[in-house]
């Protein structure tokens, strides 16, 4: 588990630093600083939805995937969860639920979060992980920076998630074969491009409704070639 003790230490040190670094922007460098990484943000979705193999699989896992998160009510639990901790935390110039879920959404989709967990959960390989952990705490500087607080909740993610796939390694190795890392890298990534076009203003999609897409390449690879 050292592994994410070093991602969980790199996403609040980062995110510690972006909120004194945004505490000192004019607003109008802040609204700046904001769409610009709304535009890196669109980037590395699209960039991780081409990972993508099969288009049929992608479809399912977003639709599917929405009607459950939905049913579910993600978005609405994670937003009172946010209105809990910002009344017991106080509030920013953005929500923390915004900041919690942006944040989340990025440390914890992609290949490197699955593949570095397997690796540092089965082979005592740390390597990748260490360098995610790398990114992560620059990304947090500037997503805290612009998002708030919010930012610093999501190592709970990070914890939750890579943590659960580094005790989990031995039994999920089988499942995670490189087509279904893809497909789930795809589907991710497409939830970071709506991510990015919330924070841009031109949508409010529920992001975390869909979060449920995430999985379901797990599924659909063993019936869907």
């Amino acid at each position: 588990m050292i592994s994410v003790v070093i991602n969980i230490a790199a996403v609040l040190l980062g995110g510690t630093l972006g909120l004194f670094l945004g505490r000192s922007f004019p607003q109008r460098i802040g609204d700046t600083v904001m769409q610009g990484l709304a535009l890196c943000v669109l980037y590395i979705g699209i960039s991780g939805a081409l990972q993508g193999q099969n288009t049929l699989i992608a479809i399912i896992s977003i639709a599917v995937g929405g009607a459950l998160g939905e049913l579910l009510d993600i978005d609405g639990a994670l937003n009172r969860l946010g209105e809990a901790l910002e009344h017991k935390f106080g509030g920013g110039k953005t929500s923390l639920a915004e900041g919690f879920v942006s944040a989340s959404m990025l440390f914890c989709v992609g290949a490197m979060a699955i593949v570095g967990s397997l690796q540092s959960g089965l082979l005592g390989d740390h390597s990748v992980i260490i360098a995610k952990s790398v990114i992560d705490g620059i990304a947090a500087i500037l997503l805290a920076s612009s998002l708030g607080a919010g930012v610093l909740f999501s190592a709970a993610a990070v914890g939750v998630y890579q943590g659960a796939i580094v005790l989990l390694a031995e039994w999920l190795e089988p499942l995670l074969s490189d087509a279904v890392v893809a497909e789930m890298s795809c589907a991710g990534s497409l939830l970071i491009v709506a991510l990015s076009l919330n924070m841009l203003k031109l949508t409010k999609i529920k992001v975390a409704n869909f979060i449920p897409a995430i999985f379901l390449p797990i599924l659909l690879c063993l019936f869907i070639k």
